[in-house]
């Protein structure tokens, strides 16, 4: 449940402070039932069955400008200020192991892993130009057998492109994307922006919504106030055809993990000078955070469905198994990676049968 935090009066009257939000999030609509969730509530950021906490500072890729580090001044839990628990990611000018900014980067991969279903998380966005680039995404949890762009890759929520940077609508300018290819040198994409008429950097909480079924991937914005919108992003991927590496529907059918980040510069701001990166001043102390209030994963029960969590979600009425145990379904084994095995050596892996599924120690 949500927890209660009573404020100081210098926050109640404090410029940009809210009431704490609720985190109901978009909710069980449309057969979807609610199988997991973090809320960021415990004060404390469970690093041994939740997420992985990255470190390194290789530029993801993309010639990004910072070093992710899993120190408490990059990545931690706690009050945005207004009452709400949140994972909090926060970027930073500093020099640190050559290089000039420090900022956050978390997944859930081996931890929590799923195969279609509704995901969604309440992201607080920074103010990101000029040169922040916050995101909300998904990769296969088979990344570290296959690699990118192989594992595909779908990109719920980033915002701080160069388009919206030269146009003058950061704040409102955001894109969803999938990447897909059997290499990083035969790669394939998808992308769509938006621009809305509001801003996504008014410190208030913006839901972003991901529907992920065997025929498509939908995202959404603020599907909680707006429940009958068109998507903002679709790509279609019923079809899979093995014979043609370009075919989308080849590398969106597999367990999926979640990520979070927030990058400073890069390719997708198109900004590579330290001293051109605008949004860190000394009006913030050279450093800006995205809160994350909550992020949840929903499903129907249907057979295409896969999920899988070291430890359940926070506690709320009525989440758990989304369907009864099927005693006549056929057991499967899946290594940690979500990769199904026939014939599973000694070793850990995930065992399902039906909807019951659990972590089992294979002994031959």
């Amino acid at each position: 449940m949500k927890k209660i935090i009573f404020l100081t009066l210098p926050m109640l009257i404090g410029a940009g402070s809210y009431a704490a939000e609720p985190q109901t999030g978009s909710g069980e609509t449309n057969g979807f039932r609610l199988v997991w969730q973090d809320l960021f509530d415990s004060g404390t950021l469970d690093t041994e069955n939740r997420w992985d906490i990255e470190v390194n500072g290789n530029g993801g890729g993309n010639n990004e400008l910072q070093y992710y580090t899993d120190r408490p001044e990059n990545v931690h839990v706690g009050d945005d200020g207004d009452g709400n628990g949140c994972l909090i990611l926060t970027a930073r000018r500093e020099s640190y192991k050559g290089k000039h900014f420090t900022s956050g980067r978390l997944t859930s991969r081996d931890f929590t892993f799923f195969t279609h279903g509704k995901v969604e998380a309440s992201i607080k966005i920074p103010t990101t130009a000029n040169g922040l680039w916050p995101a909300f995404w998904m990769m296969g949890n088979d990344y570290a057998q296959v690699g990118w762009p192989a594992c595909g890759e779908t990109d719920i929520l980033e915002m701080g492109h160069s388009n919206g940077i030269n146009r003058g609508t950061s704040d409102r300018f955001f894109n969803g994307a999938c990447h897909w290819g059997p290499r990083w040198d035969q790669h394939y994409q998808y992308a769509r922006d938006k621009t809305l008429d509001y801003s996504l950097q008014d410190g208030r909480f913006h839901l972003f919504t991901c529907i992920w079924d065997k025929d498509f991937i939908r995202m959404y914005v603020d599907l909680d106030k707006n429940p009958d919108q068109r998507p903002y992003y679709e790509i279609a991927i019923s079809e899979v055809n093995p014979d043609n590496d370009k075919t989308a529907g080849n590398y969106f059918h597999k367990p999926n993990f979640i990520l979070f980040n927030l990058a400073i510069g890069g390719n997708f701001p198109g900004i590579y000078d330290a001293n051109a990166i605008t949004a860190l001043n000394d009006a913030n102390g050279h450093e800006a955070s995205m809160y994350v209030n909550y992020v949840k994963i929903y499903q129907k029960g249907d057979a295409d469905e896969f999920f899988f969590s070291a430890v359940p979600g926070d506690t709320e009425a009525g989440i758990g198994n989304i369907a009864t145990d099927n005693a006549d379904a056929p057991v499967e084994y899946y290594n940690l990676h979500g990769i199904r095995v026939e014939n599973p050596a000694n070793g850990i892996y995930i065992r399902r049968q039906g909807n019951k599924v659990e972590k089992v120690i294979v002994k031959n």
